[in-house]
């Protein structure tokens, strides 16, 4: 992605995260068709039709949230499983920057959880093949600790993402 040069791109890149954010806590709260662009328009503070000046509809705008976390979690998890450390801290730091990451990102991982069926297909490519490196980084990170097989990796590393990913939801819970 590059960075914005002049102040109206700068702005145009601030209103596209600023309704990437609000279609993302709309998304969880409702569901994706709970929710029109008219309802993410409002939480920004613009029409319905102004959302179309930066992504092309709903789908799109779904597609850009997912896509856009999976990035932020792949290349977050990317430079903490590759910090100068030993095999023990670097698991212990990948398993407290997606604890960490899951909490800031409730919304997004609730949206993930329920609604990826209605993204389009390259969207739902491209956020599967990013979960997968996700998921290969966390396998190998935890291979040196545990002597298993790939397959066994793969399925405690799922069922660690399981548990972490849940807690936000169960967190709420708790506060209800």
């Amino acid at each position: 992605m590059t960075t914005p040069v002049t102040a109206r791109d700068r702005a145009k890149a601030e209103r596209s995260d600023a309704i990437r954010h609000e279609a993302a806590l709309l998304f969880a709260a409702r569901g994706y068709n709970g929710v029109s662009l008219e309802d993410i328009g409002a939480a920004v503070g613009v029409s319905g039709p102004a959302v179309y000046r930066h992504f092309a509809g709903k789908q799109a705008l779904l597609g850009s949230v997912l896509v856009k976390v999976s990035h932020d979690l792949l290349t977050g998890g990317t430079r903490v499983a590759t910090a100068d450390a030993d095999a023990e801290e670097r698991m212990e730091a990948l398993i407290r920057f997606h604890v960490d990451f899951a909490l800031r990102n409730a919304a997004v991982i609730q949206v993930q959880d329920r609604d990826v069926v209605h993204l389009a297909d390259d969207d739902r490519a491209d956020v599967r093949h990013v979960q997968r490196d996700y998921i290969e980084l966390w396998i190998d990170t935890l291979a040196p600790l545990l002597p298993a097989d790939r397959d066994e990796l793969r399925l405690r590393v799922q069922a660690c993402f399981g548990l972490i990913n849940s807690t936000p939801h169960s967190t709420r819970a708790a506060a209800r």
